[in-house]
């Protein structure tokens, strides 16, 4: 009876093939970089990027298994688009698997646990080898256990050789994907997908004039790769844009990549696309897995700079008493350039790091700091802070502080007055601006320098501090919260 049932049951699902033995299982075809024609990537900035794999494959008619090998080690496989570009009948996709359980000697002991395997011994005397059947019955904590014979053996002396490699071990990351081709021949196959490891950031140097109001430009791409494949003459694209990504974001690779220079004959072109911008790389590039690379995106020379020296206060400075001077007040060094066409520039400038140099006395560059900046369109202003000014410094004193009465509505209301020192240690005069944020409702009752109102909660003094001296400011400002 359970004969006849089990036959019954398997007749009914063998259409599926569900059943063991119920039809032939579909052949498996490989393909690999050998059969690459072109590879395109898009990389966007946050450890994301669009892979565009075209391989020319063999496959026959029919049901068929073909391994894409050598596709990134951080594909999301949901992602996966295989289409046809010969223009014939298109391949109908019925499954996709991604394998990354990679073939190592752990691996490879794990997947024969319970299965036989030959343990070859070499004689300490003779040299002679001596091979014996033995049947892996576990392996843990790096130390396999075999029974040899009647014998339970764990740290044997001797190797191991296996009569094949399982299924489920791939010597490289595979997508193997379960087709429907309706004719045999050359196919001509496109394989895209979104993948983790790859990321690019701009980096920009900066070089300062003797007088510190022109700089000369350059700006680099700085390409990562760590998705564990490399990406041979490859058609580069960046996307320049806070793209969203509805998943969270796949983890790096913690091995530190290498570096390599590459100079492009010609800047990389840029484009809108959408709410963004984009960049095609000149020439195609390679990229070696675990390697940074950088190429040129762009140089502009004797842009015209403005160096600004600003102390800025803090609003905690207004909601109450403060009895001890702040001495050592640090003035903050920024420059800022408009980024505009005819200033030498006007071009998108995607976020990263901005670095900026200038020549000594011996004409050689020191580094003077360096500033994040976001991206930034064309006719937007770009403001870098380098540090703080040494020969500038500031002393504030609160010289008055009260309570007003309360007015109808109940609202606190503060009367407060303070004394900013400026001192100059340099052999020319230097303006500094003077940021105070104010909070609440404020009006300035007295100063000694005009103030401008820069917004609602900001006001700015510029103080111009004589060579070898000093300057204070002095205001009071009321305040209602």
């Amino acid at each position: 009876m359970h004969k006849t049932f089990l036959f019954i049951f398997c007749g009914m699902i063998a259409a599926m093939g569900l059943c063991l033995g119920s039809g032939p299982v579909a052949a498996e075809t490989a393909t690999t970089l050998e059969d690459q024609t072109a590879v395109a990537v898009t990389i966007y900035n946050e450890d994301l990027a669009l892979v565009r794999d075209r391989r020319e494959v063999q496959l026959p008619e029919g049901e068929i298994r073909l391994a894409v090998r050598e596709v990134s080690a951080r594909i999301r496989p949901e992602t996966a688009l295989l289409r046809t570009r010969d223009g014939n009948s298109p391949l109908r996709v019925i499954e996709q698997n991604f394998d990354f359980d990679l073939l190592t000697p752990d691996k490879l002991l794990e997947k024969y646990v319970g299965r036989d395997v030959l343990l070859v011994r070499t004689h300490p005397t003779s040299g002679a080898e001596q091979t014996q059947p033995a049947t892996v019955l576990a392996y843990n904590d790096g130390v396999p256990v075999l029974k040899v014979g009647d014998r339970i053996e764990t740290g044997v002396p001797g190797r191991l050789v296996y009569p094949d490699v399982p299924e489920t071990l791939r010597v490289r990351p595979t997508l193997v994907l379960l087709l429907d081709n309706p004719r045999t021949g050359q196919r001509e196959l496109e394989l895209s997908y979104l993948s983790g490891g790859l990321s690019w950031r701009a980096d920009y140097v900066a070089r300062l004039n003797e007088s510190d109001d022109r700089l000369d430009l350059s700006g680099w791409v700085t390409l990562t790769n760590r998705s564990g494949i490399a990406f041979r003459n490859a058609q580069v694209q960046l996307v320049a844009g806070d793209v969203q990504q509805a998943r969270d974001r796949m983890r790096a690779a913690e091995a530190q990549p290498r570096m390599a220079m590459a100079m492009q004959d010609a800047a990389p072109q840029e484009e809108s696309l959408f709410e963004y911008h984009l960049y095609t790389l000149a020439r195609p590039t390679s990229i070696r897995d675990n390697q940074t690379k950088q190429v040129s995106l762009l140089s502009a020379a004797e842009l015209p700079v403005r160096k600004e020296l600003v102390l800025r206060g803090a609003p905690h400075f207004y909601t109450g008493r403060y009895g001890e001077p702040q001495r050592g007040l640090k003035v903050a060094v920024h420059i800022a350039f408009d980024n505009r066409e005819q200033d030498g520039l006007g071009v998108p400038l995607p976020k990263g790091i901005m670095r900026v140099y200038k020549d000594d006395s011996r004409g050689t560059a020191q580094f003077v700091g360096e500033d994040r900046i976001d991206h930034t369109p064309k006719n937007e202003e770009v403001r870098l802070r380098l540090g703080s000014s040494f020969d500038l410094t500031a002393e504030k004193v609160q010289t008055d502080y009260h309570k007003l009465d309360q007015g109808r509505d109940k609202s606190p209301v503060i009367e407060t007055a303070w004394r900013i020192t400026l001192k100059n240690a340099k052999p020319q005069a230097e303006t500094v601006r003077v940021e105070e944020p104010l909070p609440g409702d404020w009006t300035i009752l007295e100063e000694n320098f005009p103030h401008r109102k820069l917004s609602s909660a900001l006001a700015a003094w510029d103080i111009e501090v004589p060579a070898e001296g000093e300057a204070a400011l002095e205001y009071r400002a009321r305040i209602r919260y």
